[in-house]
């Protein structure tokens, strides 16, 4: 049993449950944005079959991840103790634990309603095709952001049963997010994708300073689009307020990582990014009290 919880916990770590807190909140935003369109909103249910379908999603992804990059992370000094090539793990195990991930993606996608389940594929697909895409494109960024995109607009069919332009602006708004934290991230493996022929990144196409750039691009591009959201889906004051202490979040995360000097890293990436997704869910249930 001991043995059990401790390889419970490593697989926890391995996909690094904690970090579902960026994509989890913009899938509630979706569902929320969601509800104020339908009669009756959501249900305690419905919210908990989104949740699992969150989980179980994020968890086959980060897994198969490990389990396609364990060769490539054996090599790379920041990622040789991970779980795989550090031996803590087996791949059959991680094989186990993605399968059951997968599974609990599907069942949740089933019991939400049939276009859930019938669109789950594609969801399925995007998210663990995104693994591979280092291996031949630069934009790999982008797959991720667009792969996480999914999450809001998976928990608008869970609510409505269908798609219109707000929740493929959120999406969009999830993909430049992820996409430009993700680069900022990728300058911590900069001198080893330039020795590793089979590596790509922005970063190494375009160089650091230029990544950075385009990373600011990418945000500027995610408020810009938040803005026309609320302003589609007739949301008020409060919203928009929480865009502003949004903003200057980005904007201070963007501040602390220099070409010359990514010792910030990960200040922006795990808690700044955290707080950006957080704020914003916050100020959308407030301003949907709002009366």
């Amino acid at each position: 049993m001991s043995t059990f919880f401790y390889k419970s916990k490593q697989m926890l770590e391995m996909v690094r449950f904690e970090h579902t807190i960026f994509a989890l909140p913009f899938a509630l935003i979706g569902m929320l944005l969601a509800s104020r369109e339908t009669p009756g909103g959501f249900t305690v249910e419905m919210l908990g079959w989104i949740l699992l379908a969150m989980v179980g999603a994020r968890s086959a992804a980060m897994s198969f991840n490990r389990l396609a990059d364990a060769s490539l992370d054996a090599k790379n000094p920041r990622t040789k103790s991970r779980h795989i090539p550090a031996g803590i793990l087996t791949r059959s195990q991680v094989v186990i634990f993605m399968l059951c991930s997968i599974l609990l993606l599907e069942i949740s996608a089933l019991e939400l309603n049939p276009l859930c389940f019938a669109l789950s594929p594609i969801a399925l697909f995007a998210i663990l095709g995104y693994s591979y895409t280092k291996r031949f494109t630069s934009l790999c960024h982008l797959f991720l952001g667009f792969a996480t995109g999914i999450a809001p607009i998976g928990a608008w069919v869970a609510v409505k049963a269908s798609l219109s332009l707000v929740p493929l602006l959120l999406g969009l708004v999830v993909l430049f997010w992820i996409g430009g934290f993700d680069i900022i991230y990728a300058l911590q493996d900069y001198e080893h994708d330039l020795k590793e022929v089979s590596m790509h990144s922005l970063p190494k196409k375009v160089g650091k300073r230029n990544a950075l750039i385009i990373s600011r691009i990418m945000h500027t591009c995610m408020i810009s689009l938040l803005i026309a959201i609320g302003l589609l889906a007739h949301l008020h004051i409060l919203y928009f307020i929480g865009l502003v202490i949004v903003s200057s979040l980005i904007i201070w995360e963007q501040s602390l990582v220099k070409p010359d000097d990514i010792s910030r890293v990960n200040l922006a990436f795990f808690t700044l990014n955290g707080w950006v997704s957080i704020t914003l869910l916050f100020f959308v249930i407030i301003d949907g009290l709002w009366k």
